[in-house]
């Protein structure tokens, strides 16, 4: 299967938590922090074709980044959290699974209910 979609996460906690959810095929990557934009660049140059998710937590590194991707990743699709929850890590599945639902990314339909 074709993969057609990226998604950025901060860590690997975030990355672990959501692969058990996707339906579809998906390239994650984690940025482990803040990062600067070279640094994203060069992280981002092997995935030009593919259609841009960010899904980071709902905190200061994760608004850093968030403004990061706005500026330079204009076209990039943002998944948000509740902030009731923070983290993507410790977002209940079903909301997790909710919020990809909604931003056109399939999930396993055990999540769904």
């Amino acid at each position: 299967m074709l993969i057609e979609k990226l998604l950025i996460v901060e860590g690997s906690s975030d990355k672990k938590r959501i692969v058990p959810l996707l339906a579809e095929p998906m390239e994650i990557i984690c940025t482990n922090g803040t990062i600067s934009p070279t640094r994203l660049e060069e992280l981002l140059a092997p995935y030009d074709e593919l259609e841009l998710y960010v899904f980071v937590d709902a905190d200061d590194s994760g608004e850093k980044i968030r403004k990061l991707f706005k500026r330079d990743y204009p076209e990039a699709f943002h998944l948000y959290t509740d902030p009731m929850y923070r983290e993507v890590a410790t977002t209940p599945l079903k909301v997790l699974a909710s919020t990809l639902i909604h931003a056109n990314i399939d999930v396993k339909a055990e999540f769904l209910n």
